[in-house]
């Protein structure tokens, strides 16, 4: 059986991992990293990363990291007022680059992949994009022919319990890159016709998730 769980179950069984310590991020990163570069050309190729404040975003830059480190040409479009500076420190010094708000359609139209990690697990009350993040999807959403778009976690704009979509404005995935177990929402529609195909990468929570009851479960 396929299992999902809430935002809320995952948080329970990440508490912890995180508590002990365990670098729950940097294998979320690393996995993340692995499905981008199975993405892209031989040669590297050149990533756009939409980075969103939060955890999710952290994510996305430090796998951003390992890319321009790998040899990737990574660029990083902001769609808030910060970033974890940490992540952005690192990403920053492997090589990436922070380009303008208004040269995102440029840098996607010039791009292998989008990665998608503008909002989280952390927004289920209303996933709704607003402000520049909604603006940067409009502008990816424009470009002709799409890159591929890689979703962190889920896509944003997506209720990862139920699966709602409360805004039409989402940036449709041909990859999610999920970490530690199916979030529900990823398995309902209209969701579900939103994330493309669904890699969940071990970050060692399995026998904490195993003690909970799903949410949702669907039929291998």
């Amino acid at each position: 059986m396929i299992r999902g769980y809430s935002a809320q179950q995952m948080r329970d069984a990440e508490a912890p991992h995180l508590a002990a310590g365990e670098p729950l991020m940097q294998r979320a990163a690393a996995g993340l990293a692995a499905e981008v570069r199975g993405a892209l050309p031989a040669d590297g190729g050149r990533v756009l990363l939409l980075v969103g404040t939060g955890n999710n975003g952290a994510d996305t830059l430090y796998a951003g990291a390992e890319l321009a480190a790998g040899g990737a040409d990574v660029a990083i479009v902001m769609t808030g007022p910060r970033a974890q500076e940490q992540a952005l420190a690192s990403a920053l010094a492997a090589g990436a680059r922070v380009v303008p708000l208004g040269e995102t359609a440029r840098a996607a139209a010039a791009a292998d992949v989008v990665v998608d990690g503008i909002l989280g697990t952390g927004t289920s009350a209303n996933p709704a994009l607003r402000g520049d993040a909604r603006t940067v999807v409009e502008a990816v959403q424009g470009v002709t022919p799409r890159p591929f778009v890689v979703a962190v976690d889920i896509p944003s704009g997506i209720n990862p319990d139920d699966g709602s979509v409360p805004d039409p404005l989402v940036l449709p995935a041909d990859l999610t890159v999920t970490f530690g177990g199916y979030k529900a929402g990823l398995l309902l529609q209209p969701a579900a016709g939103l994330a493309g195909r669904v890699r969940v990468i071990d970050i060692g929570l399995g026998p904490d998730l195993d003690a909970l009851r799903p949410t949702v479960t669907l039929p291998d």
